[in-house]
């Protein structure tokens, strides 16, 4: 992009922040995150009725209180945080009276679901939207992930009106963080990450990647997240009842530190593990977390992101492993697939996955898949730069922190 095609974003994006400014000023009445008044919107936007399920109340007070007492919000911060949280609580407003509406949807089975996991910045989005290709895949879309209500239609799908809601609320994402898209591609009709539908729960790592949150980040990894993944069962079977697939294809990072979950909710799941050397990832993961917390507050500490990022993903990790070790699911059911072989050969890759879980990988898909990698080279939105000197990050600590999972999983190169 020219200097001249970034400039109406740029000036955009100062006028947004000179408007905030001017709102945070001495007097300004700030924008309500107490628990009760959420609630109290969530319900209005929802359509006035009460939710049947209670089960999010101690996380969404959990949320909130960290927010306010921890995230040093600035009001662009705030205003973000409430839209989410509101909207969220409408979407699951929505979802029991879609459920009560149309009996169909609670008898939607999620049969063998394919799901993608592991360390963040390991070529999982790269290989979801390979999948993706595949017309038998069925992959969640942002735009429905954003608004599930009414249930999306196979007829509509490609040209619901909701399409273009969720493109024009996506635009002033990107002004508000232009340095975004370097890092992960959004779009309304692009396949998305199950953090979107787990946030629902308020049980999700998703709210600790955009603010700073430590309280509510620590209470979380203390949880059983069955609740999460009830939700997100029931998420699916809105957004397949008349719109459905051979199967589904998932992915998530979040997902590897709840195997235990994911599999007693989906028994079939087929979880494919991607792995990519640590040292790589910790920084990058630190810059898409710096990236957005700047944008909501004006108080981030880039190695206090890293520290929370490496502790985390370790982690993580720990917790993935334990579960798949203990036997969450059939070995047979696990494929590890590592950064470089994917990057090298993307299409050796798929066609492994393929094998692995009995699934027909067509001419169509294939041809599909070869056009949508010649079109999607490498760094298409440009560079995204960082170290892990940016974010206190010291490489021998680091190398020593993974030692273990590098040994098991990463080729000697990789080493």
């Amino acid at each position: 992009m020219t200097r001249s095609a970034r400039a109406p974003d740029v000036i955009l994006h100062q006028i947004i922040r000179r408007a905030v400014r001017l709102m945070e000023r001495p007097g300004r009445r700030f924008v309500a995150l107490d628990t009760d008044d959420l609630l109290s919107a969530g319900r209005r936007r929802g359509g006035g009725h009460d939710f049947e399920d209670m089960i999010f109340l101690e996380g969404l007070h959990r949320l909130a209180r960290a927010l306010v007492t921890e995230g040093q919000l600035n009001v662009l911060g705030r205003i973000a945080a409430r839209e989410t949280i509101v909207g969220h609580l409408a979407n699951r407003l929505r979802l029991e009276q879609d459920r009560r509406r149309y009996p169909g949807i609670a008898a939607q089975e999620i049969n063998h679901p394919i799901v993608i996991t592991g360390l963040p910045r390991s070529g999982s989005t790269l290989l979801h939207s390979l999948l993706a290709q595949d017309p038998a895949n069925r992959v969640p879309q942002t735009w429905e992930m954003l608004s599930p209500s009414p249930p999306p239609e196979r007829d509509s799908y490609e040209r619901d009106p909701r399409i273009a809601m969720t493109e024009r609320q996506l635009r002033w994402f990107h002004r508000l963080v232009p340095e975004f898209s370097r890092i992960h591609p959004v779009g309304a009709q692009l396949p998305e990450e199950c953090v979107v539908i787990l946030s629902h729960s308020f049980l999700s790592s998703q709210f600790c990647s955009m603010y700073t949150v430590p309280s509510y980040q620590t209470w979380v990894r203390g949880q059983d997240l069955r609740p999460a993944y009830e939700l997100h069962r029931r998420f699916l079977q809105q957004l397949q009842w008349r719109c459905p697939g051979t199967r589904w294809v998932l992915k998530a990072p979040a997902h590897l530190p709840a195997l235990k979950e994911l599999c007693a909710v989906y028994p079939g799941v087929g979880v494919i593990m991607t792995h990519r050397e640590p040292l790589e990832v910790l920084a990058s993961e630190a810059s898409l977390h710096t990236v957005l917390r700047r944008t909501f507050s004006d108080a981030v500490d880039p190695a206090t992101v890293g520290r929370e990022v490496t502790e985390l993903t370790a982690d993580e990790i720990r917790a993935g492993l334990e579960a798949r070790d203990d036997g969450c699911a059939p070995p047979e059911r696990f494929l590890d697939v590592r950064y470089r072989d994917l990057v090298k050969n993307p299409m050796e890759t798929v066609r492994n996955i393929y094998a692995r879980f009995d699934m027909a990988l067509t001419p169509t898909a294939e041809a599909r898949m070869q056009q949508y990698l010649a079109e999607t080279p490498k760094g298409k939105h440009g560079a995204h730069e960082y170290s892990l000197a940016q974010f206190g990050l010291d490489p021998d600590q680091e190398r020593e922190r993974y030692r273990a999972y590098r040994e098991r999983f990463l080729q000697e190169a990789e080493r």
